[in-house]
């Protein structure tokens, strides 16, 4: 027995279930909602899916006066040039190492920071606070980078500090050829930009938690770190895994803006800021092979791919309820 209006079934051991409709049956109920996301459906076609048929330049030795298709097709001859280099250790061992910490520590301050607005009671200074920590997300990093000479100059605040504190006029620390100074260094410009736009998501679920949990943990004599380390934290777990899975997508993806905006073309600090797509643009510039570029360009992307499922799985493994798919 079934009825339609209600879309459900007894079954024959006398259970009420749900029958789910047919794609065409659900694409004619949600026909707004569809159109509604259309524009966006296209786009995303347009910019994502078709640009995709230039993967084929990986595999072909790419000539401006054949195109793409009338190159000649070289297999995996290009992904040849670019491991036989002993470049691709470096920058693809640097790009790892500096979006994990990008990664650990803008996740770790995002989430201090989402805590402490929550924490905040006056409106107006919320208000304000949120907006001060996010306003850097807008900043250029070429802007950032004008700065920041001012700053890890060899005259800069930096050593000036160090040269007050140590009495020591010819204290301090030669950023530009010290190239072990430059993770931390980035590491914290990289917090100052992304954290306080990255707490948005956390606010939004702490906003999202029923308040009567904490009235009831309250009542029952929990302080406000208790209450954060029994109710919040445990609480933001889902979303934070969720938006690691999604971060770690882009991990072989390195910061060019940032990274060559700051560094620029200073041999000297390759060794530990170097990464694939700072060499990618440099292999640009000089040899002009689009064919190598476009196969790093796709390794990267598979890469990517294969760590957020492998990630996706973990999330599985040990909180199935926050997986993604």
């Amino acid at each position: 027995m079934a009825n339609k209006k209600n879309r459900v079934k007894v079954n024959a051991e006398g259970r009420v279930e749900e029958i789910k409709p047919s794609l065409i049956a659900d694409a004619k109920r949600n026909k707004w909602l569809i159109l509604l996301c259309l524009p966006v459906i296209i786009l995303l076609i347009i910019f994502a899916y078709i640009p995709m048929g230039g993967l084929y330049m990986a595999f072909v030795n790419y000539k401006s006066t054949t195109g793409i298709f009338g190159s000649e097709f070289v297999g995996f001859e290009n992904f040849r040039a670019f491991f036989s280099t002993d470049a691709w250790i470096r920058i693809t061992a640097n790009t790892l190492y500096l979006n994990a910490l990008f990664i650990l520590f803008t996740t770790f301050f995002s989430i201090v920071i989402a805590i402490m607005l929550s924490e905040v009671k006056n409106k107006m200074f919320k208000k304000i606070t949120q907006s001060v920590v996010i306003l850097p997300h807008f900043m250029s990093w070429t802007i950032v980078a004008l700065f920041s000479v001012a700053i890890i100059a060899s005259d800069g605040a930096i050593n000036q500090i160090i040269r007050t504190i140590t009495g020591n006029p010819e204290a301090g620390i030669d950023f530009y050829n010290n190239p072990m100074a430059w993770p931390p260094l980035l590491v914290c410009l990289r917090i100052w930009q992304g954290a306080g736009y990255g707490s948005i998501v956390y606010l939004a679920t702490i906003t999202g938690i029923d308040q009567e949990i904490y009235e009831a943990a309250r009542i029952d004599g929990a302080n406000r770190w208790q209450q954060i380390f029994r109710i919040t934290l445990p609480l933001l777990k889902n979303t934070i895994i969720m938006l690691t899975i999604m971060s770690v997508g882009k991990i072989f993806y390195g910061d060019f803006g940032m990274i060559y905006a700051l560094v620029g073309n200073q041999s000297q600090l390759y060794s530990t800021t170097d990464v694939i797509d700072t060499y990618v643009y440099r292999l640009l510039m000089t040899a002009d092979n689009l064919g190598t570029t476009a196969a790093i360009g796709l390794i990267q992307s598979c890469l990517g791919f294969l760590f957020v499922i492998g990630c996706n799985k973990l999330a599985k493994v040990f909180s199935p309820e926050s997986a993604l798919f």
